[in-house]
């Protein structure tokens, strides 16, 4: 049985919003403290991810574990009451979840998902380095040097000075008339 009135859940559910949660404040702060620049809620990206890093074609979603169903954690637990209309918000909210990061990809974008459980105390520092490293990884992949290869020089042609400083074209067959 819930402990509260309707009218209190309901303003307590109102209150929850989607922008400048705890668990997104963390990864930015983390991200500032490392280098990282970032635009928040990028209105012309679809799903408007919480955080876009332009110079690596990312965007990152933190999750909270109960809205998004976070599979097999602690966290996520059905309501015991209105059961049906839970578990099909938290379907939608995983389905939209994947169509975004589907037109994201076909975008050309990379997409990271950090969970609200990957955040707390006990796991926080690994989870956030783990994303640095993953940013870094895209980075260098997608800026690698591209190399040429040089073409085959065997029956080219090239000049040559003799000791009298005259320029002649030599072949492989002519190298002996120097």
């Amino acid at each position: 049985m819930d402990s509260q009135t309707p009218q209190q859940r309901h303003n307590n559910m109102a209150a929850i919003h989607g922008k400048d949660t705890k668990p997104e404040i963390i990864v930015r702060k983390y991200l500032w403290r490392h280098g990282f620049r970032y635009r928040l809620n990028h209105a012309r990206l679809p799903g408007r991810p919480d955080v876009v890093l332009r110079m690596y074609r990312t965007c990152i979603f933190v999750n909270g574990c109960f809205w998004h169903g976070h599979e097999n954690c602690r966290y996520y637990t059905v309501p015991k009451t209105r059961t049906e209309f839970w578990v099909n918000k938290v379907k939608r909210n995983q389905e939209r979840d994947l169509e975004v990061q589907h037109k994201l990809a076909r975008m050309g974008w990379h997409c990271i998902t950090i969970w609200e459980c990957e955040l707390k105390p006990a796991r926080r520092e690994a989870t956030l380095q783990s994303l640095v490293y993953t940013l870094s990884k895209i980075y260098l992949q997608d800026h690698r040097a591209k190399t040429y290869a040089l073409p085959e020089e065997d029956d080219a042609p090239r000049m040559v000075a003799d000791e009298s400083g005259n320029n002649s074209w030599i072949t492989e067959g002519n190298e002996s008339n120097k």
